[in-house]
């Protein structure tokens, strides 16, 4: 099989982020139910990151390193490679830290490959959950290898909405709090996992309705974007042009029927 193509990359994703995530439950459950793992702080002090993640990140490195040197590696955790290819992986060995921190379930182990900046390939596993989300480019979006798709909401009011919110204190939750209070009046509900890679996750499987979310970076999203759209979904930036996937800003991620309607209550002003 082509090395390159993309159910290829998609098995390796799945492999890889398998490793990385029994790795960090291992870890996590080492630390006693309810425990707060030890944690630094990256871009402020609400934003943690754990010798966990450090470590899942360095296995994950170490396994492309060997399996794929040719290729570029863009990690949350600073393990940035140039390579010759034209293949870039986008890692985030702990996506969710706070959770992990805290004890909470919901945090994953994301990984996205991109090809000249679209995604080809990726995986998210959430191994407290037990479910290995993966996709291929044109091979389509699973859950533990049982195929998914988007939701066929079509009614917004009765539409579950996931987000998230920025862990910079400043005008940037401010926006987000005025952005939620328009929101929350014309949906079912609204959900906030704490994991961008597993709310994008949840759309492709039907769990939610649609998901938005700003202030994002590519280890975020490579994986998550590709499940939805393989799934039958719309990804797109706030105000409905393409994506950026290497370089995110607003993400609106929906079934077709809602995605008009969600992007333009979040960028009315």
């Amino acid at each position: 099989m082509d090395p390159n193509a993309p159910e290829t990359l998609r098995r390796l994703c799945v492999s890889i982020a398998r490793t990385a995530g029994d790795f960090a439950m291992t870890a996590r459950v080492g630390l006693g139910p309810g425990a707060r793992a030890a944690h630094d702080t990256k871009s402020s002090a609400v934003d943690p990151v754990t010798e966990f993640d450090q470590q899942a990140e360095r296995l994950v490195v170490d396994r492309l390193t060997a399996e794929r040197p040719d290729d570029s590696i863009v990690g949350e955790e600073g393990s940035n490679r140039s390579g010759s290819s034209d293949l870039t992986w986008h890692i985030d060995p702990i996506d969710g830290t706070v959770n992990f921190v805290y004890d909470l379930p919901l945090w994953c182990c994301s990984i996205g490959v991109l090809r000249h900046g679209e995604p080809v390939a990726g995986a998210i596993y959430a191994p407290v959950l037990g479910d290995m989300y993966s996709a291929a480019a044109g091979g389509g979006a699973f859950v533990n290898e049982r195929a998914i798709r988007v939701s066929a909401a079509t009614d917004l009011s009765t539409s579950l909405i996931a987000t998230g919110f920025s862990y910079h204190l400043d005008a940037h939750r401010h926006t987000q709090a005025q952005r939620i209070a328009r929101v929350l009046p014309h949906v079912r509900d609204v959900r906030r996992s704490g994991s961008a890679a597993l709310d994008l996750a949840t759309v492709a499987a039907g769990r939610t309705d649609g998901y938005y979310e700003e202030f994002l970076n590519s280890w975020d999203v490579a994986a998550g974007v590709l499940l939805v759209r393989e799934a039958g979904g719309v990804v797109t930036a706030y105000d409905g042009t393409p994506l950026d996937v290497a370089q995110p800003a607003g993400v609106v991620a929906t079934n077709p029927a809602l995605h008009a309607e969600i992007a333009g209550l979040i960028t009315e002003d």
